[in-house]
C-alpha cells in the first residue's frame, strides 16, 4: 500500500506516525491513572467507588474547558516553529504558563467546592459527603495538572513528545505507589482511604509538572526561546491570541462530551440492561479512540509547522494524511467489532452466566453499530486536529454544535423514543452526529488548505 503512495504522502506518513506514537502512549498513560484509581479504590468498597466517580466527574469536567484553552499553545508554537521564529515560540509558551495560572484560580475554586455542586445536582447526602474529602484533596493538583498540559502542548509542537511519554508512564508507577501508601496507611502515613487517592493524584500531577518544567528549563535546545528569562512580564497580545484560539477548542470538547453524557442519561431512562450494554460498547470505542486522537494531535502539529512555512500544499498533505491514517486504523477496529463481538463482550461479562444474556445480546448489537461509529469518529477527530493546526477553531466549534447537538442528540432522541428504537436509536444518533462532523470538518479543511487561511476566508 505504501509503495502506491506519492513520495510526499509517503514521507508524511512516516513523520506523522513518528510524532503520533508517543502521543498515543501518553494518552493511554493518562487513562491508566483513572483506571488505577478505580481498581484500588474498589478495595475500599462501593461507597468509595461512588465517591471517586462523582469526584472525577467534577474534576475532569472542570478541566476540559481549561485544557482546550491551553491546547492553543500547540498551533501557536507549531506555526512559529515552522516559521523559525524563536521569539514567537517563547512568547507563546510564556503566555501559556500565565494562562495556566489564571485558569487555575477559577478551576481550583470550582473543584474545591465541588461537593456543593453535587448537592445542587441532586446527589444523595451520603455520596456528597464521600466525594467532598476527595475533591478537597485533588483540587490542589489543578495548577500542576494544567501546567503539564501547557508544557506538553509546547513540546509536541516542536516535535519533542517522547519525554512527555516517559514522564506520563513514570507518573502511573508513582500513582500506584502513592495510592498504596496514602490510602492504606503504609510507611508511617495515616490510613486516609478515598481522601488519600485525591492527595495521591495531586502528588502525581505535581511530580509530572515539575519534572517536565525542569526538562524544559535545562534543555539547551530550548534556550533560544528564552521561555523563563521574561516570564515575569505578561504579554497581552499573545495572551489574548491564546484565549481567542483556545476558548472555541474548550467549547468544542465540552459540546462533544455533553453528547456522550446526555446519551448516557437517556440510556438510563431505558433501563439497567441498556445502560450496561452501552457502557461496554462505549468503553471499547473510547479505548480504540486513543489512536486517532493521537494521530489528530500529531496532525495539528504537522499542519501548523507547514502553515508556519507558508506551505499550504504541505499543510493539506499533512492534514489528509492524518485523516487517512485514522480511517485505516479505525477500519481495522471496526472489523474487530463486527466480526468478534462476543470475544469483546467476554472481556466484561461471563458468557455462560444466564443473568448476563440480555446484556450480552444487546452489547453485541450495539458493537455492530459501533463499527460504523469507529470510522467516522476517527475522521472527525483527525480533521479537527488539522484545523487546529491552522488556528481555525471558531467555525469548527460551531460545526461541532450543529453536528453533535443539532444532528446527534436530536436524531438519537427521535429514533430512541418516538420511533421506539431505544438503545439502537441512541447509538445511530451518535453515528449521525459524528458522521456529520466528519463531513463538515473535512470540507472545511479542504477549503482552507486549498484556498487560504481562516483569516482569508472568514
Amino acid at each position: 500500500m505504501m509503495r502506491n503512495l506519492p513520495n510526499t504522502y509517503r514521507s508524511e506518513v512516516g513523520l506523522t506516525l513518528t510524532l503520533a506514537a508517543p502521543i498515543v502512549v501518553t494518552q493511554l498513560a493518562h487513562i491508566s491513572l483513572s483506571f488505577v484509581d478505580t481498581v484500588m479504590v474498589g478495595r475500599l468498597g462501593p461507597e468509595a467507588l461512588a465517591g471517586v466517580a462523582l469526584g472525577n466527574t467534577v474534576f475532569f469536567n472542570t478541566q476540559i474547558f481549561c485544557m482546550g484553552i491551553l491546547m492553543a499553545v500547540g498551533p501557536m508554537v507549531s506555526q512559529a516553529f515552522g516559521a523559525k521564529d524563536d521569539d514567537a515560540i517563547g512568547r507563546s509558551v510564556r503566555q501559556g504558563l500565565w494562562m495556566t495560572l489564571t485558569l487555575s484560580v477559577f478551576a481550583f475554586a470550582i473543584v474545591f467546592n465541588g461537593d456543593k455542586i453535587l448537592a445542587l445536582l441532586g446527589q444523595t447526602d451520603k455520596n456528597v459527603a464521600t466525594a467532598k474529602g476527595y475533591l478537597r484533596a485533588i483540587s490542589w493538583g489543578v495548577l500542576p495538572f494544567l501546567g503539564f498540559i501547557s508544557l506538553r502542548s509546547f513540546l509536541e509542537a516542536v516535535s519533542r513528545p517522547r519525554i512527555v511519554t516517559v514522564i506520563a508512564l513514570t507518573g502511573v508507577v508513582v500513582n500506584i505507589f502513592m495510592n498504596y501508601v496514602l490510602m492504606f496507611g503504609k510507611w508511617g502515613f495515616p490510613e486516609m482511604g478515598l481522601i488519600g487517592t485525591g492527595w495521591a493524584s495531586s502528588a502525581v500531577f505535581t511530580f509530572n509538572f515539575l519534572v517536565l518544567l525542569g526538562y524544559v528549563a535545562w534543555q539547551r535546545d530550548f534556550r533560544p526561546y528564552r521561555i523563563f528569562s521574561r516570564l515575569g512580564k505578561p504579554d497581552s497580545h499573545y495572551f489574548k491570541e491564546l484565549f481567542r484560539i483556545g476558548w472555541p477548542i474548550g467549547a468544542s470538547l465540552g459540546v462533544e462530551m455533553s453528547l456522550f453524557m446526555l446519551t448516557i442519561i437517556m440510556m438510563g431512562w431505558l433501563g439497567t440492561t441498556q445502560l450496561a450494554a452501552h457502557q461496554i460498547a462505549v468503553q471499547c470505542a473510547a479505548f480504540t479512540f486513543m489512536v486517532p486522537l493521537g494521530i489528530g494531535m500529531a496532525s495539528s502539529v504537522r499542519v501548523g509547522q507547514e502553515v508556519g512555512k507558508k506551505d499550504l500544499h504541505g499543510a493539506s498533505v499533512a492534514g489528509f494524511t492524518g485523516m487517512g491514517l485514522s480511517s485505516v486504523f479505525m477500519s481495522g477496529t471496526a472489523l474487530l467489532f463486527w466480526l468478534t463481538p462476543l470475544a469483546i463482550v467476554s472481556l466484561y461479562l461471563a458468557l455462560d452466566e444466564p443473568q448476563n444474556l440480555p446484556v450480552i445480546k444487546m452489547a453485541v448489537e450495539l458493537l455492530a453499530i459501533a463499527a460504523i461509529f469507529q470510522i467516522v469518529d476517527g475522521v472527525q477527530v483527525a480533521a479537527m486536529g488539522a484545523l487546529r493546526g491552522m488556528k481555525d477553531t471558531r467555525i469548527p466549534m460551531l460545526l461541532s454544535v450543529i453536528s453533535y447537538w443539532g444532528v446527534g442528540l436530536v436524531t438519537g432522541y427521535v429514533l430512541a423514543f418516538p420511533l421506539n428504537m431505544e438503545e439502537k436509536g441512541l447509538w445511530i444518533g451518535l453515528v449521525a452526529g459524528l458522521a456529520t462532523a466528519a463531513v463538515l470538518l473535512t470540507r472545511r479543511f479542504y477549503r482552507l488548505s486549498h484556498f487560504g487561511t481562516p483569516g482569508d476566508l472568514d
